[in-house]
């Protein structure tokens, strides 16, 4: 009885994963890994996944949960008519080239490099949209060139380490070169498909038959976590992205900066 009493808190634990990660990947454009990596890194402990594997399972099953939740989030967003589509093609192959780079990076770092990439960038990013008016920004568009291309592929290499889905960087990113916070958002919901399909491909090609996974996996992502996260991710986007579409700006900046520190501390705390 008490096993599946377990069982059962365990399913639920991860079906509100779900509707939270699915909630943020609508309201932010963040694909909900900004959730799903930390809560997966606490659970993973309780299947006896060793600690030197837990953050590549967190990340490479955070980035298998990300491609339906991107899909319905651009969609919803795409028929709101927020989605700067030339930014988004112009950025794109860079940041196809960045992801191929992070997943790399993903495979062979340890577990504690993980974490402490995953708790550095987002603290960075919560400092700066929890300091910064919505109006800041470094100029007001996106630069042409190289520079632009750089710019695509360190989104690329940075959430493919950290199992996200482009938004976490991307809003910000996207808001210091002029891009409407409402834009930005959108826009950098479509960089979780980008982002997550090949990431995901990669980390399951690199973790066939490696040890330390959970049993149910492929490659290292937990088939057992993606099937109960799915669900409720996928439910919860659309109302995100109505509430993205309905709160004031500063709102809605604000709460991803405190969300952000929140989450960075917690990942900070297991590396002391």
């Amino acid at each position: 009885m008490e096993h599946w009493v377990w069982l059962t808190l365990l399913a639920a634990a991860m079906g509100a994963t779900g509707l939270l990660s699915g909630l943020l990947a609508g309201l932010f454009g963040v694909g909900g890994g900004i959730v799903i990596v930390p809560v997966l890194f606490y659970v993973l402990p309780l299947f006896d996944v060793p600690s030197s594997t837990q953050m590549k399972v967190a990340v490479a099953t955070s980035l298998a949960t990300i491609i339906p939740t991107s899909i319905v989030s651009a969609r919803k967003h795409l028929a709101k008519g927020a989605i700067d589509i030339p930014l988004l093609k112009s950025l794109t192959p860079s940041m196809f080239v960045g992801v191929i780079i992070g997943t790399v990076l993903t495979a062979v770092l340890k577990g504690p490099g993980l974490t402490f990439v995953f708790a550095c960038v987002a603290l960075l990013v919560a400092i700066n949209m929890g300091l910064t008016s919505v109006t800041f920004r470094l100029r007001d568009s996106m630069p042409f060139g190289w520079v632009r291309q750089v710019v695509g592929t360190g989104i690329g290499v940075i959430s493919a380490v950290m199992g996200i889905g482009g938004g976490t960087v991307g809003v910000p990113v996207l808001g210091m070169f002029g891009t409407p916070i409402r834009s930005a958002v959108a826009t950098a919901s479509t960089f979780g498909i980008v982002i997550s399909i090949p990431a995901t491909i990669g980390l399951i090609l690199a973790g066939i038959g490696a040890e330390g996974r959970p049993p149910y996996s492929l490659g290292w992502v937990s088939l057992v976590g993606f099937a109960l996260i799915v669900p409720g991710s996928i439910l919860a986007t659309p109302w995100g992205v109505s509430l993205a579409h309905s709160l004031r700006p500063v709102l809605l900046k604000r709460a991803f900066a405190i969300f952000l520190a929140f989450t960075a501390l917690r990942m900070f705390s297991t590396l002391i």
